[in-house]
């Protein structure tokens, strides 16, 4: 793999609805992998609070998702300072919903639990400035309200 693997900060966050917990528009010529995240929730604790929510990774959408996100900047993890050339918004409230998409990883998080993924990097979820954009998704509303929080860890080749 060559490039440069950045950080990206999901901010604790109260979520009752679907949600693109993190969404990435790659630049022009520099494709970007998910290459792990690890997402986890802090307001329910105990038997009788767990649930089982689906995760996804879907790329494709040619409109962004919106309302309540932020757009944290990706922090290189090898301390060169490197800028990233892709976009990143956290925590949208309305979710990406236009354009060809396709669900690449759908999993489940026993919310008593981090959900930790590390995939091979031939199963990394790839996309390209073509694709648009690429989201991690809780396509279900909880519950009840949960603080989420997390790191989403992203190479963009060179």
């Amino acid at each position: 793999m060559n490039g440069k693997i950045y950080s990206i900060i999901l901010p604790a966050t109260a979520v009752t609805t679907a949600i693109d917990l993190c969404e990435i528009q790659p630049a022009d010529d520099r494709p970007c992998r998910i290459v792990g995240w690890e997402i986890l929730q802090t307001t329910d604790v105990g038997d009788a609070a767990e649930e089982i929510l689906p995760i996804q990774v879907i790329r494709g959408f040619t409109t962004s998702g919106s309302v309540g996100g932020t757009a944290p900047t990706p922090r290189d993890i090898n301390r060169t300072g490197a800028t990233a050339g892709f976009t990143v918004e956290v925590m949208n409230t309305t979710v990406a919903n236009t354009g060809t998409s396709h669900t690449l990883y759908e999993g489940g998080w026993n919310i008593r639990m981090s959900h930790v993924y590390w995939p091979d990097e031939q199963l990394m979820p790839q996309a390209s400035q073509a694709d648009v954009t690429m989201v991690v998704r809780l396509p279900s509303a909880p519950a009840d309200s949960l603080t989420i929080r997390g790191t989403v860890y992203v190479l963009e080749e060179a």
